[in-house]
């Protein structure tokens, strides 16, 4: 079979790209080569329809054994009682939690995506707006902070089936004790999307969601640093969250239902050469090496928030407790999309954010959202985001200085060459 030169090329391209620019987008990262070679299998041969052991298809012997060890070590990275790998990313997986424990037309409350949330937390324009009710909440105008006394009194009035707390765009830690005594006030289930801080949260460096949710969800490629994907996690049978007579302790007819709500309910047969991928990130994310990897994540977003603070830039919350961080560019007379377009030239890849009380359309937006997973990986330390936070400083002062921005692209190229990514 002739060799397809052309896709090829344009994939050393994009590894070019990756190896030769500073990534900032809070939600990429790089995965290791053997969680890349993993996904380069023949196990992406095979249909698996259903659950380890309850196959709608035979040869399934092999692929069970994968699913099973990616599922155990999910399990012992996040103290989870009951994992579902098999969703294709974090969108499917809360697709299937709200078919499993929602009518059409129940009311959810969810973080508003222009303060910071995820589409699927209720967005008009997404399945989550379209199906159900949705209310948010959001942060506040001075502080750039969630007041959970808000929370509670908007959770009162509402009366949510579902409450929804995580985020896409929120530099600070997360009350689930608070929220948890919320959601049993109004009788809601409480489902934590910790898709961005996963990997800080399963080493500890932040609070944990399943001591309180009903309910976790994440994806598998932020701070996890694995492959493209989702999981749905619990920890415990808490008193009938799904309204079903099910004797404490008893996860299996709770854990039935969002079985069913990945397969059949939202997704065909799951991708086992990508859970073949995730079984390894979770194998990578319980050593040594990773717990001073995510410690470090931490420190360089810490770093690198203080340095734009330093430099008059507006860090929403004024700081962060993760990976990330988000800042309006409004008192920099910036637009994120300017800001984007120009830091690209510079080989500098962020992406433009709405802000919380935005005066810009979702196409302009008055913000950039930051994050340091992907750089960390590359080995840069605090002395780096300082540099970092020069440079893109730099490009942003001259966003229509094209020769301005082609010396700095060269500047990154060069010191980018002193951090290799695939040897």
């Amino acid at each position: 079979m002739q060799r397809d030169t052309l896709i090829f090329d344009l994939i050393q391209k994009e590894k070019k790209r990756q190896e030769d620019g500073i990534e900032l987008i809070a939600s990429e990262n790089f995965a290791s080569p053997q969680v890349i070679e993993a996904m380069g299998t023949v196990l992406t041969n095979k249909y698996a329809e259903g659950l380890p052991g309850k196959r709608y298809y035979g040869g399934c012997e092999v692929v069970d054994e994968i699913e099973t060890l990616a599922i155990e070590r999910a399990k012992e990275l996040f103290g989870a009682t009951w994992a579902n790998v098999q969703p294709h990313s974090g969108a499917q997986a809360n697709a299937a939690v709200m078919l499993a424990v929602l009518n059409a037309g129940d009311a959810i409350l969810g973080f508003d995506l222009s303060h910071g949330g995820h589409l699927t937390h209720g967005s008009p324009v997404n399945f989550s707006g379209k199906l159900y009710r949705a209310n948010f909440y959001g942060v506040e105008k001075e502080t750039g902070v969630i007041n959970y006394d808000v929370v509670e009194a908007t959770a009162k009035k509402e009366k949510p089936k579902l409450m929804i707390c995580g985020a896409s765009a929120y530099s600070r830690d997360w009350d689930y004790e608070r929220l948890r005594a919320i959601a049993d006030q109004v009788g809601a289930l409480l489902l934590a999307d910790v898709s961005h801080p996963a990997g800080l949260i399963a080493r500890g460096l932040l609070n944990d969601p399943l001591d309180y949710c009903h309910i976790v969800t994440t994806t598998t490629h932020k701070t996890l640093r694995g492959p493209r994907g989702g999981m749905i996690m619990m920890r415990e049978d808490f008193e009938n969250p799904f309204g079903l007579k099910t004797p404490k302790g008893d996860l299996r007819m709770m854990t039935s239902l969002l079985d069913g709500g990945v397969f059949p309910g939202t997704q065909g047969g799951p991708l086992e050469h990508v859970i073949a991928a995730k079984a390894i990130a979770f194998q990578e994310a319980l050593s040594d090496d990773y717990m001073s990897y995510v410690l470090q994540v931490q420190k360089n977003a810490k770093i690198m928030s203080q340095a734009f603070v330093d430099k008059g830039y507006k860090v929403i919350s004024d700081g962060t407790d993760n990976h990330m961080m988000l800042i309006d560019l409004r008192p920099k007379n910036l637009s994120g999309k300017q800001a984007e377009n120009g830091l690209i030239k510079a080989d500098i890849t962020i992406n433009k954010n709405m802000v919380p009380f935005d005066d810009k359309s979702p196409f302009v937006t008055s913000g950039m959202r930051l994050g340091t997973a992907a750089m960390t990986t590359r080995g840069l330390k605090e002395n780096d985001m300082l540099k970092i936070a020069e440079l893109v400083d730099d490009a942003l002062m001259n966003h229509e200085n094209e020769s301005k921005l082609s010396a700095i692209k060269k500047e990154v190229n060069s010191w980018m060459s002193n951090f290799p990514l695939y040897k």
